[in-house]
């Protein structure tokens, strides 16, 4: 019987042990390991433990050296799970659990990267880099930029949509870019070949969970347009109604997720490896990006899209006549918009249309300028993309506007600071020029605003004097300007003016001479003089009135409160230090290890000298009692250590 119990208390107290030892090392160390990790390390502790008691000789002098054991297999342990976790990290050890899925997605990332270099070689896209990267510099000709830009346009489109619409998104960013660059990516497209019926229909049951036969009256199995990730159809509804339906292509998220995922790979390279990323901020840019594609892929949000700028346009009373097409909810998924058919033909295949039909081509550049105008100024939601083929020249003989996939959002605060810039380019004022930029862009702590003041008197001699006829060069030659006086656009305001660099040539197909600048800076007095009515100015005074209210309130209490304290003597300015939060976190870090490297110096000195004392009584054969106290303090040390380096190596703070 007591043998029995024995055998079974063995396993119990080695389970013990083991779990005091894992969770003890844990703690000390202050990591969250795993439970097969924590039960490997456990179990080497209590061997080194076993081994350490059976070396220390009889068993009488076991029970005086207990703590000496405890704390050695404590070490042990706390070596091997640092050990492992520098070799072996936890985040490893899942991802051998999705290992076979990991060799898959590595399988085609590989592939796609003998695509993207095969289609480098192609394209001399090496070469392009390098001028990128000298584009900045006074150096070379502007033929050689124009070389490398159209090269690298050639390598976006044939690498797909993804690459194409990064393109088009740097595009944008005239304060970034080279001129050449933005010219040529402004220029970007992509067609694809269009998906076979049979996985069409799939995905249209999979997503309205009924036979498109069922769904629709007809339905035209050639698609109207075909992109990288979806494509177009007409169809009818049972009532009779002509509608658009676009559906996304099975497989386009994996193949965008495969790409971004390649993209920031990249872009991290190029900024370890090349100062024109660096200066970039090519992995942040990538990564804005990837975020503005994923919106793109669930047409739930083009459908909101839709609604907020028909909502915005109602609520701000624009005048604007370009139809939008209404979307059918209710056969509307993450991946199948249904959109009222607007019959008509895109500008890009209008032609002699416009004359023919005895229509007026200034009247309507007018209208869609003062629609996209109105949407960015007023509405706050804009068309972010206007161009030719997202226009389209209707039988009724207005325009529509269709694919609202990609739009730009402006708070009331943006868009009043917008208002005030082409109102001063309106007055030709660089001072209200500049103070309204200052309001649009980020700025830095210390910023010259007289010298950006002098630079921006300069560039309205130069683009808008008398005579002279602004174009689209205005917005690059301004963001470069921005970016000499060490200012940042955000990218909200990036996508303000690629849309009206957009827009102004989509209406030059319209009409050859239309100014954009000029109708811009009219729009925006315009909208200046009509909030300048009795009326406006008294809703506007009565509102700020309201909102100053409580303000205006505590005010004369606030003010004998300062007048009291002025008088007293009291009058005192509080600054609170490290009021960030990751400050402290990093102070506290900081003295945490310092304080225990401090903590564990003095206690294996004390060690150390009591080690060094020969006297009595003697405990464990001629282990002193003191001796014994100095080999528990030099465990305890190394404990202390052990937990300072682990903490440093994992990056603290």
């Amino acid at each position: 019987m007591q043998h029995t119990a024995f055998l079974i208390l063995i396993p119990v107290l080695f389970v013990f042990t083991l779990v005091g030892l894992s969770m003890g090392a844990r703690r000390l160390l202050g990591i969250r390991i795993g439970k097969i990790r924590a039960a490997i390390g456990g179990t080497v502790g209590v061997l080194a433990t076993m081994q350490i008691i059976s070396a220390m000789g009889p068993s009488s002098h076991r029970p005086a050296m207990t703590s000496v054991q405890v704390g050695c297999g404590i070490l042990v342990t706390m070596l091997f799970l640092a050990v492992s976790e520098v070799l072996l990290p936890s985040s490893m050890l899942s991802d051998l659990v999705r290992l076979p899925g990991v060799i898959r997605r590595r399988v085609a990332r590989t592939r796609r990267y003998a695509e993207l270099s095969a289609i480098a070689m192609r394209n001399g896209l090496s070469p392009s880099l390098r001028g990128l990267a000298r584009a900045g510099s006074p150096k070379g000709s502007v033929a050689g930029r124009q070389q490398s830009a159209r090269r690298l346009r050639l390598a976006l489109e044939e690498a797909g949509a993804t690459f194409v619409k990064l393109g088009q998104m740097l595009s944008t960013r005239y304060d970034l870019l080279p001129a050449e660059y933005v010219e040529e990516f402004s220029r970007l497209h992509h067609q694809a070949a269009a998906e076979p019926w049979e996985r069409v229909r799939e995905a249209l049951t999979e997503e309205l969970g009924r036979d498109p036969e069922t769904v629709f009256a007809s339905f035209d199995r050639e698609p109207l347009a075909a992109g990288s990730m979806a494509q177009v159809h007409r169809a009818r509804l049972a009532d009779g109604q002509e509608i658009a339906v676009k559906v996304q292509r099975p497989g386009a998220e994996q193949v965008v997720d495969r790409d971004l995922d390649i993209l920031l790979r990249i872009g991290r390279k190029l900024e370890e490896h090349t100062h024109w990323a660096r200066s970039l901020g090519l992995c942040d840019l990538i990564g804005g990006f990837a975020a503005s594609l994923h919106e793109e892929l669930d047409f739930r949000t083009e459908a909101r899209n839709m609604a907020a700028i028909t909502a915005g346009a109602a609520e701000s009373g624009a005048t604007g006549t370009i139809r939008t097409p209404r979307v059918y909810e209710e056969f509307s998924t993450e991946r199948v918009l249904t959109l009222e058919w607007l019959d008509g033909v895109p500008l890009t295949s209008a032609g002699g249309a416009i004359a023919a039909r005895g229509l007026d081509g200034a009247a309507l550049a007018q209208q869609l300028l003062d629609c996209i105008l109105e949407q960015i100024m007023l509405g706050g939601v804009f068309h972010a993309d206007p161009h030719p083929g997202n226009v389209l020249l209707l039988s009724t003989g207005e325009l529509g506007l269709i694919d609202f996939g990609s739009v730009g959002r402006l708070d009331r605060t943006m868009r009043s600071a917008l208002r005030d810039l082409l109102l001063a380019f309106h007055r030709n004022d660089p001072t209200a020029l500049s103070d309204a930029l200052l309001e649009v862009v980020d700025r830095p702590e210390q910023i010259d605003e007289k010298k950006l003041e002098r630079s921006l008197g300069r560039f309205m001699a130069r683009y808008l004097s008398p005579g002279s006829r602004p174009n689209r060069e205005i917005f690059s030659e301004l963001f470069l300007l921005v970016a000499r006086h060490g200012l940042t656009v955000p990218p909200e305001v990036a996508a303000t003016f690629r849309a009206l660099a957009t827009v102004e040539g989509t209406v030059e197909r319209l009409v050859a001479d239309f100014d954009i600048v000029t109708e811009a800076r009219r729009f925006a007095a315009a909208r200046v003089q009509e909030r300048l009515t009795y009326e406006r100015v008294k809703d506007t005074l009565v509102e700020e009135t309201i909102s100053l209210t409580s303000v205006l309130r505590r005010l004369p209490r606030r003010v004998d409160r300062i007048s009291s304290a002025l008088e007293g003597g009291r009058l005192g300015i509080q600054i609170r230090l490290l009021a960030d939060e990751r400050d402290r976190r990093f102070l506290r870090g900081l003295v945490h290890d310092v304080l225990l490297s401090f903590i564990g110096g003095i206690i294996a000195l004390v060690g150390a000298v009591l080690l060094s004392i020969d006297s009595k009584p003697t405990i464990i054969g001629s282990v002193s009692l003191s001796q014994l106290i100095g080999y528990n303090l030099l465990v305890i040390s190394c404990i202390l250590v052990l937990r300072v380096i682990f903490s440093i190596s994992r990056g603290r703070g």
